[in-house]
């Protein structure tokens, strides 16, 4: 495991507590998100198959190289209309250690607005 004094080891330390208690299945999958200095994606993967069922990009939405919030909820909504076109009504949120604020919280509500219940 990586150095807890480092913001990456914090972050590495805050996901594995997370993804112990989380866990995506073929009818409720894991909404996973992740996130850089100049995009943030989201994933919506099925655990038991180690399957990822579809994935949405702010490279897909604006080309910009910087993510703001509003472009974090338009991510969420997207995932939300694809999500529901295949299928997928509910899913189980993965923060993947970051904060549940600013950005993360953009899209997961814009997900919920988009249909999507957890």
């Amino acid at each position: 495991m990586s150095n807890i004094k480092t913001k990456e080891g914090r972050r590495k330390r805050i996901k594995m507590g997370i993804r112990n208690k989380v866990e995506g299945t073929t009818s409720i999958p894991r909404l996973s998100v992740f996130k850089s200095n100049k995009a943030i994606y989201a994933q919506v993967i099925d655990d038991s198959k180690n399957h990822t069922l579809l994935s949405v990009s702010s490279t897909e939405i604006d080309k910009k190289s910087s993510v703001k919030v509003e472009t974090s909820k338009a991510v969420g909504k997207k995932l939300a209309e694809r999500a529901i076109a295949a299928g997928i009504n509910s899913i189980v949120f993965d923060r993947n250690g970051y904060l549940y604020h600013g950005n993360i919280k953009a899209l997961a509500e814009g997900a919920r607005e988009g249909g999507l219940k957890f």
